[in-house]
């Protein structure tokens, strides 16, 4: 089984690409940083807690996520997941080196990350996504940086149609035999 990490930008449509794989019968998980927000809003809690807590529950709510579906037959579709976790966990708490390869050995992802970059086009705010544009390149370039440093292999998914992004990342993991 792969667990396959689809990660980039806000609002560079993962979403949108993760329900369209799932359309074709592929198992997919969502984005554990929207429920939280979605969570807190309906409990009268500010969006979001300090970068830290955030980063705690997202990693929790990944770990969870990861467990679930270890023996999921096929491949399983993650909208970003324990290393997106990770990354906030770093840029808040930097982890040392020996953390991380512990933290990587103990879940691993597919070997190639599928990389939704900016798409100023299709970025809307939303009410779990209300940074700017600016702010949604950032946390490409960020993403990016950290999956080079975890050793995953970038692949970026061209900005086409969701039919077109689907096909292409489904042929990307025929071609690697997932």
């Amino acid at each position: 089984m792969s667990r396959i990490v689809i990660t980039g930008a806000p609002g560079a449509g993962k979403t949108t690409l993760l329900l369209a794989l799932q359309a074709r019968g592929y198992t997919i998980v969502g984005d554990t940083a929207r429920t939280i927000i979605q969570d807190r809003r309906r409990r009268g809690l500010s969006p979001r807690p300090d970068p830290y807590a955030f980063a705690q529950e997202a990693l929790r709510m990944d770990i969870d996520n990861f467990v679930h579906h270890a023996a999921s037959p096929g491949p399983v579709f993650f909208e970003r997941g324990i290393l997106d976790a990770l990354c906030g966990l770093d840029r808040v708490t930097p982890l040392n080196e020996s953390e991380l390869r512990m933290w990587l050995s103990k879940y691993q992802y597919f070997p190639k990350v599928f990389v939704l970059p900016p798409w100023k086009a299709i970025y809307v705010k939303d009410a779990e996504r209300d940074h700017t544009f600016e702010h949604a390149e950032s946390v490409n370039r960020i993403a990016q940086e950290w999956y080079c440093r975890c050793g995953y292999q970038l692949v970026e998914v061209p900005m086409v149609s969701v039919d077109e992004r689907c096909t292409f990342v489904l042929q990307a993991l025929a071609n690697s035999d997932a």
